[in-house]
């Protein structure tokens, strides 16, 4: 017996010697891996309200960081600081100020939507600087100006009395909605709601089979065209609000597709796939167009105090993350409109004109002094409309600002720039800039001015203020209307509707150019 054990020693070694030499050394040193268990550990939830961060903020600085992790997660190019930082911006517009107070504190409680970015991510590369000017822009033909009443004489537009923000812009900050606008005047044309004090600007155009109403945001600064889907969802959780919505069991003519798409813009973000319906525009019939309906969205959008319904992208289809044309680019080329422009009046709530409109395929003559009229070429090669400037004045006295160039976005409420030059704007202004926000005292009469091909045009002092940093202070400081952020290169800025209330604004694909003119008396 002893012998037998013996000699199985042996064996067993032998073998072992001589697999053994078999098999690389790394894995021969590899522990076995043990029998899987289930492992049960406790998860403490752990939580800390910062006395000096307002509860608000503190949210949207967790909003923020899910926003990156997300993005690392799925392989997405994550938001930029400068998205980033908006948000952080707009939440500020909600405080009464004060050191934290709670979310049950007493006073005015504004709306989270006071701004609006609508510069559109362009494919995942974030903004970048404009070389080389493209120089094959022309005056636009008096054959593509839309009739309309006559062109009166003289400017047109607020006046700053030094008497602090309107009323009228306070209770629109507090209710929201929209301000419907008067029947537009001039053929093919649509009117332009005003949503809130002056955030943005709202279309309503039909689409499907029964033909529906649905509110459209018009942007200048992106080129995508989408709307909700029957099943859109929040990224927030449920549904996406109170809106009107697009699928196989509102319209007959739907049609789904596979394609998918997704838009950033520097507030908010929607994702879907491209479908096909028809489209009704100002009177004028798109077959068959293709466009996006949204089958997600961010609160930005999906929120039922938002009061629209999609967004329309017209700037230039290169920027387009859907790769189609934009609608202005589509009613051309199938001959509804003599050429690829679209024309904007912008209203401003306090004047309670309600005059603004959106023209496809022209200019609106009654909305313009004539002679004023310039055209510039668009310098940006990526799809933006961008202008240089040629000179920005202060109170009638040049800044010395020089060789800096505009995006001109209707999407956006603000004028954002880089710092450093918001900040010698505001200081000129008689206001504060720090590195995340500038005010003004709410009373100013200064005076800020754009030139673009040779022809100023002065913005009006009451377009520089958004509200008061306190609500119930109207005549104390404001936010500005010029918020201190890079968008691009140190010389680019972002102006919207800030600056283009006081001009009639135009762009035209076919000849890459940018129009402005000084706005006709109302």
């Amino acid at each position: 017996m002893q012998i037998l054990s013996s000699a199985l020693i042996l064996v067993a070694c032998f073998l072992n010697h001589v697999l053994g030499g078999a098999i690389p050394q790394h894995a021969r040193r590899q522990p076995a891996l043990p029998t899987p268990q289930l492992i049960t550990l406790p998860l403490k939830r752990f939580q800390t309200m910062p006395k000096d961060i307002h509860p608000q903020m503190l949210m949207q600085q967790y909003i923020n960081r899910a926003s990156k992790r997300l993005a690392r997660m799925t392989g997405r190019e994550g938001p930029s600081e400068h998205q980033l930082r908006s948000e952080i911006h707009k939440r500020l517009y909600l405080l009464d100020g004060g050191s934290a107070p709670s979310l049950s504190s007493s006073g005015s409680s504004f709306q989270d939507a006071n701004t609006r970015l609508g510069l559109a991510v362009a494919h995942g590369h974030g903004k970048q600087s404009s070389e080389g000017m493209v120089n094959n822009g022309t005056a636009i033909s008096s054959n593509t100006t839309m009739p309309g009443n006559a062109t009166s004489s003289g400017g047109a537009g607020a006046s700053g009395n030094g008497t602090g923000v309107s009323p009228l812009d306070i209770q629109a900050a507090n209710n929201g909605g929209l301000t419907p606008a008067n029947p537009p005047t001039a053929n093919n044309s649509l009117g332009l709601a005003i949503e809130a004090d002056d955030v943005a600007y709202i279309a309503t155009i039909q689409i499907g089979t029964p033909a529906q109403d649905f509110r459209i945001l018009m942007d200048s600064g992106s080129a995508d065209f989408w709307v909700g889907s029957e099943n859109c969802q929040s990224s927030a959780g449920g549904g996406c609000g109170n809106h009107t919505f697009l699928g196989p069991q509102s319209s007959s003519s739907f049609v789904s597709s596979n394609t998918q798409f997704q838009v950033t813009y520097g507030s908010g973000a929607v994702a879907g796939t491209l479908c096909q319906d028809q489209v009704g525009i100002a009177g004028l019939t798109l077959n068959n167009h293709t466009f996006g309906v949204a089958t997600a969205e961010s609160p930005q959008f999906a929120s039922s105090s938002v009061p629209f319904d999609g967004l329309m992208g017209v700037a230039q289809s290169s920027l387009s993350q859907q790769n189609v044309s934009t609608p202005v680019e589509s009613l051309a080329s199938n001959g509804l409109i003599p050429a690829a422009i679209i024309s904007f009046k912008i209203s401003r709530l306090s004047n309670q004109l309600n005059d603004g409109e959106v023209t496809f395929g022209g200019l609106d003559s009654s909305k313009f002094i004539a002679d004023t009229l310039i055209t510039i070429p668009n310098v940006n090669q990526q799809g933006f409309w961008e202008g240089s400037i040629d000179a920005v004045s202060i109170n009638g006295a040049d800044s010395g600002l020089t060789g800096r160039t505009a995006i001109l976005d209707t999407g956006t409420t603000t004028m954002v720039i880089p710092p450093a030059d918001a900040q010698q704007l505001i200081q000129g202004l008689g206001g504060t800039c720090d590195t995340q926000q500038c005010t003004l005292p709410c009373t100013t009469n200064s005076s800020l001015a754009l030139s673009f091909g040779g022809s100023s045009f002065s913005i009006d002092p009451s377009d520089l203020l958004i509200l008061p940093v306190q609500p119930n202070d109207p005549t104390g400081d404001c936010v500005a209307g010029i918020q201190p952020q890079q968008i691009g290169s140190p010389t680019q800025w972002l102006v919207g509707d800030v600056f283009l209330k006081n001009a009639y604004f135009s762009t035209d694909v076919g000849n890459n150019s940018i129009s402005l003119a000084q706005l006709s008396a109302p």
